[in-house]
């Protein structure tokens, strides 16, 4: 770590984007409020500091609370494969299933052989070298099934998690059967449920029968302490789209891998490649030297607290916070809401900016997010502390360039490489797979359960909707096979992780510590 040189106020100053993980969202269902994230209407011109907030809820919930052109109309399997020359060779083509919206687009419902749910490996690469290694953070995929590694999965644990689910997902002999039971905010459930149908027709038939409860709202409801009581049943599994230290729901990736209509948000393999784009337009040196927020604050007070470090008369915290109106936002049509220009959203928006993420301390986690370190991949930042602790971060990376421009590249190269949908789909396919593996019963499709299939919800669909799903949507069988399932974590690894994660804020408060001490004594000399 380089020593503590004096800022320079310049116009080639510092450092970094920050992300906040502030705010509870405790009223998720208010317009536009519903991910714990907010996005800038600012252009930045140099270094950037964001804060933004994504997963901090309220910890007192009971055991359980709770039109662009189409591609193409007519879809026949398109596998060009039966009429190759024997010389000279060509190659094989991949094998592409277009959407039939003939009878779709009128009665909703699915074709009789809309997709194939035997999969054969005509299609997949015929390279014998094994597939690569899964990310690290997949290794949490045993983690957060392990409450049932003993009793297995019953039927009466699933259906006792139905007072808190919005859906009821079953999958038999590769096609999906939804039972819903309440509308979830938004178009969380729609975006869900059409990802999953996306990994279908990636993986054809690969994926085993299943029978889940999904929630879509943000905060875990399956408390541990409940289900360490005496005499006290398994815990029903339950998915969504974040868990915590104190929980025991089972985390899948959130919809907006798909698209978030509401807001504008473009699906993820899209957004993913213009933010790589965004962050060469402006160079490191040119980035402003602040910590930088756009956001709605009334969702939640820790929202409304990161308000009282906005620039004064009185006092600069090194900090720009702006409230984001919504619903105005909508009416010019996202106009300053551009992430590949801003940057600034929630936390994998943020992550993929090549700027340093401000991370205020998170209670709660995504699927990706336990595969973060501190110092590596974001700053921490204080919780009951923020305007200080900010102001230290910014003062610390304006004189730390270089550690400050690793740690923004080690977030954006982790956001880019190990959160691709290549992978996202593979988290999907092994934590469904290692969760059927745990079914003590055969999955039968339930009396009032719909088939859904892919047309059965694009074809009907309109507007920013559609446009998203039909940009989503995966034309075929992969070439390639899932990633392969790094091992489970050990007692020796799990506690090595954590130490680490302990090790590095106690080091950041050491440091801020000394930081404040020293500006303490600079103000006695005057």
């Amino acid at each position: 770590m380089a020593n503590k040189t004096s800022t320079v106020r310049s116009s080639l100053t510092i450092f970094v984007a920050v992300l906040l993980f502030i705010g509870a969202v405790v009223s998720t269902r208010l317009l536009h409020s519903s991910f714990d994230i907010s996005i800038a209407g600012y252009s930045p011109r140099k270094k950037i500091l964001t804060p933004i907030s994504r997963h901090n809820r309220t910890d007192t919930t009971p055991a359980i609370s709770k039109e662009p052109q189409r591609k193409q109309e007519l879809l026949t399997f398109c596998s060009q494969t039966d009429a190759i020359p024997a010389v000279p060779k060509q190659p094989q083509k991949k094998l592409e299933i277009q959407l039939n919206c003939t009878l779709g687009n009128l009665t909703r419902t699915c074709p009789a052989s809309y997709y194939p749910w035997k999969f054969t490996d005509q299609n997949q690469a015929s390279s014998s070298s094994p597939p690569p290694t899964c990310p690290d953070y997949f290794r949490w995929i045993y983690d957060d099934l392990w409450p049932w590694r003993e009793t297995g999965i019953t039927k009466e644990m699933v259906m006792r998690a139905r007072r808190a689910a919005d859906f009821r997902l079953v999958i038999v002999n590769g096609r999906a059967y939804v039972e819903t039971y309440r509308k979830a905010f938004q178009s969380r459930d729609t975006f869900t449920l059409w990802g999953i149908l996306q990994m279908l027709r990636r993986y054809p038939g690969k994926v085993p029968d299943l029978d889940l409860m999904f929630d879509c709202i943000d905060w875990p409801v399956i408390e541990t302490e409940f289900y360490q009581l005496p005499k006290a049943p398994a815990p029903p599994p339950l998915f969504r789209y974040c868990g915590n230290d104190t929980s025991l729901d089972i985390v899948f990736p959130d919809w907006s891998f798909w698209g978030w209509p509401e807001i504008n948000i473009k699906p993820w393999e899209t957004l993913s490649k213009d933010l790589k784009k965004g962050t060469k337009k402006i160079k490191w040196t040119d980035r402003e030297p602040y910590a930088f927020w756009k956001g709605n604050p009334i969702v939640a007070e820790t929202r409304m607290d990161l308000l009282k470090c906005n620039v004064s008369e009185k006092q600069d915290w090194s900090a720009r916070v702006y409230a984001q109106n919504w619903i105005e936002e909508q009416k010019q049509g996202y106009k300053q809401s551009d992430l590949a220009s801003q940057c600034i959203h929630s936390e994998k928006y943020i992550l993929a900016c090549d700027s340093v993420t401000l991370l205020v301390k998170p209670h709660y986690y995504d699927f990706y997010t336990r595969g973060l370190m501190p110092l590596q991949h974001y700053w921490p930042v204080k919780d009951n502390d923020k305007c200080r602790s900010i102001k230290h971060a910014v003062d610390w990376g304006n004189t730390h360039e270089q550690e400050a421009q690793a740690i923004g590249k080690a977030a954006t190269d982790f956001i880019q490489e190990q959160l691709k949908m290549d992978y996202v789909y593979d988290y999907m396919f092994h934590l469904l797979s290692e969760y059927s593996k745990l079914l003590k019963y055969k999955a039968t499709v339930p009396r009032k359960a719909v088939e859904l299939c892919s047309e059965a919800m694009a074809c009907s669909a309109e507007g920013v909707t559609k446009k998203f799903m039909l940009e989503s949507l995966v034309e075929g069988p992969s070439d390639a096979i899932p990633c392969s399932m790094p091992p489970p974590l050990g007692p020796a690894d799990l506690h090595s992780i954590l130490d680490r994660k302990k090790s590095s804020m106690k080091q950041v408060e050491s440091w801020e510590q000394r930081y404040w001490k020293n500006e303490s004594n600079q103000q006695r000399k005057f």
